[in-house]
C-alpha cells in the first residue's frame, strides 16, 4: 500500500492542475465558512468592520492575483524549457514536480478565486457583523500567505530550470530509487532463478513498465495456488510478444481470469519513471553528461560533476547493510529477478566513456572513480568497475593521439585493476 500511495502521489505531482484545483475548492469553502460565525452568540461583540474596507482589499487581491498567476505560469514554462534544453527532456517530470512553484501557482489562483467568491457574497449581504469580521481576518491572512509564497517562489524560480538544480533533482530521485532497491532487491518477493519455465503471461500494451503491483500478484497467486516468476523489471520496454511473467502450478485455475489479474499488476505506460527504476535515473544523468560533452556545448566540467555524482550514488548503494540481501519476504509466491550491477554500470558509464574519450580530464576523473569502485568490498561492483575501465581505455586510446597522455591513462587504468 505504501508503494501504491507513493506512486500515485508522484504521478499526481507531475500534473500542474491538481494542486490549483484543490486550493480553489478550499478557497471557496473558506469564503463560505466565515458566514457560520454569524450564528455563534460568542462572537457578536467583535469589532464592526465596514463593508467598504473588506471590498477594497478583495478588489486588490482579485485585480493582482490573476496577473500574478499568468506571470507564474509563463515563468515556469520558461524554466521548463530551459531544463529540457540544457539538461535532457527526461528530467522534465522532476522539474514539473517542483513543490515551491506548484504551491505558488496554487496560492495565486486560490487567492483570486477566494476574492471573487467573497466579493459576490459580500455584495449580496451574505455576511453579518461577525461574518464580516472573520472575513476581514481571513483576507489579511490570505495577504500574508500570498506575500510569503511570492517571496519563497522568487527565490526558487531563480534556480528552477538551471542545470545545477536539474542535476540535483535527478540525483535525489536516483538515490531514492537505488536505496529502495538496495533495501528490497526482489521488491519484497523471493529471488527468481530465471529459468523462465511455466505458463507465460503476455501483456496487452506496448510500453515501459512503471511499477509492479506486488500485492495483486501475491493475492492472485494465493487464491489460485500457483507461483509467479517475474520476467521483466520496472523500466523494461515490453511488446505483445514478450512474456511479463511465468506461472508454475495452479493446474485447476481459470487461465483467462488469472492472466488478466497478473497482466493488470504490471503498470505499463509510454514513458519511464524514476520511482521504481534506478536505471532510468542513471541514464538521465548520463544523457546530461553526454550533452555537456557535445561539441556544441563543450562543458567537460558538467561531465566531471556527473561522474562525482555516480561515486556518491554507488557508494551509498554499496554501503547499505543489506544490499543484495533482503531481510524479509513479504510476497512468498512472487519471484523477482535481481537488478544486475553490470547493467547499472553500463547505463551510467558507457556513454561518458564514448563521448568523453577525447577529453583527458574527463577520462582521468572517470578512471579515478572506477578505481574507487574497485576498492569496494563488493565483488559485483569491483568486477563491473574493472570491465568498465577497459572500455574507457579502449575509447580513449582511439580518441587521444598524444603518447604521453595515453601512457598517463594506462597508469591510472592499471591501478583500477590492482586496487584492493
Amino acid at each position: 500500500m505504501e508503494d501504491k500511495i507513493r506512486f500515485f502521489l508522484s504521478r499526481t505531482a507531475e500534473r500542474l492542475w491538481v494542486k490549483p484545483l484543490i486550493v480553489c475548492l478550499i478557497s471557496v469553502l473558506v469564503a463560505f465558512v466565515a458566514q457560520l460565525f454569524d450564528q455563534l452568540a460568542l462572537v457578536q461583540n467583535v469589532p464592526d468592520v465596514k463593508t467598504e474596507s473588506i471590498t477594497m482589499l478583495l478588489k486588490i487581491i482579485s485585480a493582482s492575483m490573476l496577473v500574478m498567476a499568468v506571470f507564474a505560469v509563463g515563468t515556469m514554462l520558461a524554466a521548463y524549457q530551459s531544463a529540457s534544453s540544457s539538461a535532457t527532456p527526461r528530467a522534465f517530470t522532476l522539474v514539473v514536480s517542483d513543490d515551491v512553484s506548484q504551491n505558488a501557482l496554487s496560492t495565486f489562483i486560490g487567492a483570486f478565486i477566494f476574492s471573487i467568491v467573497s466579493q459576490v457574497a459580500l455584495i449580496n449581504g451574505y455576511y453579518e457583523k461577525a461574518g464580516k469580521f472573520v472575513l476581514f481576518i481571513i483576507t489579511i491572512i490570505v495577504f500574508v500567505i500570498v506575500i510569503m509564497g511570492f517571496i519563497k517562489w522568487v527565490d526558487s524560480i531563480a534556480r528552477l530550470g538551471r542545470l545545477s538544480t536539474t542535476i540535483a533533482k535527478v540525483e535525489k530521485a536516483t538515490a531514492d530509487a537505488l536505496n529502495r532497491r538496495a533495501e528490497k532487491p526482489y521488491l519484497g518477493g523471493t529471488k527468481a532463478d530465471q529459468r523462465k519455465e511455466g505458463v507465460p503471461v503476455y501483456g496487452h500494451t506496448v510500453g515501459y513498465i512503471q511499477r509492479l503491483d506486488m500485492d495483486l500478484l501475491q493475492e492472485t497467486a494465493e487464491r489460485e495456488e500457483f507461483l509467479v516468476e517475474i520476467a521483466v523489471l520496472p523500466g523494461t520496454f515490453v511488446t505483445l510478444s514478450q512474456p511479463l511473467a511465468f506461472i508454475r502450478g495452479g493446474e485447476n485455475m481459470d487461465k483467462g481470469i488469472q492472466n488478466n489479474a497478473i497482466t493488470n499488476a504490471f503498470i505499463i505506460d509510454k514513458h519511464r519513471t524514476f520511482d521504481d527504476d534506478p536505471r532510468f535515473g542513471l541514464i538521465t544523468l548520463s544523457e546530461i553528461a553526454s550533452r555537456a560533452l557535445s561539441p556544441a556545448v563543450n562543458d567537460p566540467g558538467t561531465a566531471i560533476e556527473i561522474i562525482g555524482i555516480y561515486v556518491r550514488l554507488f557508494t551509498i548503494f554499496a554501503q547499505q547493510p543489506d544490499v543484495g540481501k533482503q531481510t524479509g519476504v513479504d510476497y512468498d509466491r512472487v519471484a523477482v529477478p535481481e537488478l544486475a550491477i553490470s547493467d547499472l554500470f553500463e547505463d551510467a558509464m558507457n556513454a561518458i566513456a564514448r563521448d568523453g574519450a577525447g577529453t583527458i580530464e574527463v577520462v582521468i576523473r572517470h578512471l579515478k572513480a572506477l578505481r574507487t569502485f574497485a576498492s569496494f568490498d563488493n565483488e559485483d561492483i569491483k568486477n563491473a568497475a574493472i570491465e568498465t575501465a577497459s572500455i574507457v581505455m579502449s575509447h580513449a586510446e582511439q580518441a587521444l593521439k598524444t603518447p604521453a597522455e595515453i601512457a598517463k591513462l594506462q597508469a591510472v587504468s592499471q591501478r583500477v585493476r590492482t586496487e584492493d
